[in-house]
């Protein structure tokens, strides 16, 4: 079971962060945050190895939104600063096994969270 929270609204140029609490959180897993927004296909967004900690982020992202971990929470956070309206969409919590390298495409995730929204004005 994964569970998200820390969407909501904000300015264009403000920061949020997400966090997901996971039940499947294992070593050789890779999680990962994905969005999609209303009438769009869904998009990876960044991933993340529980087993090591090595991080890929989505071109879109890159600089401004950062993946990491609590492994004592198995707690994965997506910071996101510098918010553009753009980034508008609901954001999803994904668990998928580690298969020598973390993707952010969506068919290696097995586990889904329900999503929360992140809307920017």
């Amino acid at each position: 079971q994964l569970v998200e929270s820390g969407g909501g609204s904000v300015q264009a140029g403000g920061s949020l962060r997400l966090s997901c609490a996971s039940s499947e959180y294992k070593q050789n897993f890779c999680m990962a945050w994905f969005r999609q927004a209303p009438g769009k296909e869904r998009e990876g967004v960044a991933a993340i190895y529980v087993g090591g900690g090595s991080t890929v982020h989505a071109n879109s992202v890159k600089g401004r939104f950062a993946i990491s971990q609590d492994n004592a929470k198995n707690t994965v956070y997506l910071q996101m600063d510098s918010l553009k309206p753009e980034d508008t969409a609901t954001y999803y919590c994904a668990a998928g096994f580690w298969g020598g390298t973390c993707t952010i495409a969506s068919w290696t995730y097995i586990h889904w969270g329900q999503g929360t929204q992140v809307t920017v004005s």
